[in-house]
């Protein structure tokens, strides 16, 4: 292992810590580990970033790379002080060293960097949290409810704006180009190679599939150049979303591979900003139901590596536009478990959606991370579903015992 530091030419402040701090694994490849070097005696500012890397690397290139950053993207935003729209009351204190616990017992399984496995009864926990979120949706709007295909086309991450606001996150599917030869020379390589990984991209196809990141990309797609018959319309989706979050993935916090209930709005201005209150209202709701521990606040998107990435991140603080529901899974640690999305017009415009009136409709999303709903509640209760609270007890009765067998 190699260590650099990397000296800042003006100091982050505290405010900006954790946008530095979100970016350092996106510089290289490179970099394994990393730590923060405080700045001036008394200040909670940054003046510095100490990194290791696997191998030999120029200092000066990966020290250009973080000043670009830091200036481009980090200190123009604007920063505001955090606004907290909702404190649960409880008092629940989560346990530590929770995810080692859920590994020991068998309750989940590590299946690679950003992958777990869930058992009983993280399983039935997770189903539990998903038709609690169904209900409220039945309960107070007409959802059309899909279950769309995993792979999402490259061209609808293009008209979104996903591309180039988020490109630290894809994850593309890519296929052998078609061909007998290439197939003949693939076969015979992975044949003669323990590992074929690096070769793969030589000999692939155009890609035109790529993960999705989140459900709401499937039904912006749908509807694409389409005019809807109704004013106001809503359609909601459960399934597996993929992020590639380098060397930041940890526990059920910040996972690859996870499942996601998203919800999206289309219509006026009035019905989805009402509509995306309504609904974090209904889930605060829920979390005082299930005496859980946490809060839920004004937040913003992880854009990186654009030309508009600090106006971007400080327009959604100043409009309001993205509120986080957070759940605390540790000792003054949270996670944020849902988001509450207003996009104005954004994919209104750029998918071509329209109302009955010809007029782009506008647009809104609430999404839950049901990996990271379930992990609170191991955290702050457990996974002895005797202790768990009535309302998800009640449906998790039939789920067997944590263990390593059936």
């Amino acid at each position: 292992m190699h260590s650099y530091r990397l000296d800042l030419d003006e100091a982050v402040s505290g405010a900006h810590r954790d946008e530095l701090h979100r970016r350092i694994y996106y510089l290289s490849e490179s970099i394994t580990d990393f730590r923060l070097v405080p700045g001036p005696p008394g200040t909670e500012s940054v003046g510095a970033v100490v990194v290791t890397t696997d191998h030999p690397v120029d200092a000066d290139v990966l020290a250009k790379k973080l000043r670009h950053v830091v200036d481009t993207e980090v200190l123009p935003q604007l920063q505001t002080p955090p606004k907290v729209l909702w404190q649960s009351p409880s008092s629940r204190t989560p346990r530590t060293e929770t995810f080692a616990a859920l590994l020991s017992d068998g309750v989940v399984h590590e299946a690679g960097p950003g992958q777990v496995a869930l058992g009983a009864p993280a399983l039935a926990a997770l189903d539990a949290f998903d038709g609690l979120l169904r209900e409220i949706i039945r309960e107070e709007f007409a959802a059309l409810e899909y279950r769309y295909p995993t792979l999402l086309p490259v061209s609808a991450l293009h008209r979104s704006g996903y591309l180039f606001s988020f490109p630290q996150h894809l994850m593309f599917a890519a296929r052998l180009e078609g061909d007998v030869d290439t197939y003949r020379e693939f076969a015979e390589e992975a044949v003669a190679r323990k590992d074929i990984g690096d070769r793969v991209l030589d000999r692939c196809g155009p890609v035109d599939r790529v993960l999705p990141p989140t459900m709401c990309y499937h039904t912006f797609d749908q509807f694409a150049g389409a005019t809807l018959p109704d004013e106001n319309t809503v359609v909601t989706a459960k399934g597996g979303s993929f992020r590639h979050e380098s060397r930041y993935h940890q526990t059920m916090e910040r996972l690859a591979d996870f499942t996601i209930r998203e919800t999206v709005f289309l219509g006026t201005a009035e019905f989805v900003r009402e509509a995306r209150d309504r609904f974090r209202r209904r889930a605060t709701e829920m979390v005082e139901q299930l005496d859980l521990a946490g809060r839920c606040e004004v937040a913003s998107d992880p854009f990186f590596a654009g030309a508009e990435t600090a106006m971007q991140v400080s327009s959604q603080r100043l409009l309001e536009l993205k509120h986080e529901l957070h759940l605390d899974v540790g000792p003054g640690e949270s996670i944020s478990v849902g988001s509450f999305n207003l996009h104005e017009k954004h994919f209104g415009e750029a998918f071509g959606i329209k109302g009955p009136d010809g007029g782009t409709v506008y647009s809104a999303c609430v999404g839950f991370g049901l990996e990271r709903l379930t992990y609170a509640l191991l955290c702050q209760y457990g996974w002895d579903v005797d202790d768990w609270p009535a309302l998800l007890k009640e449906r998790c009765r039939e789920t067997p015992r944590a263990g390593r067998g059936m």
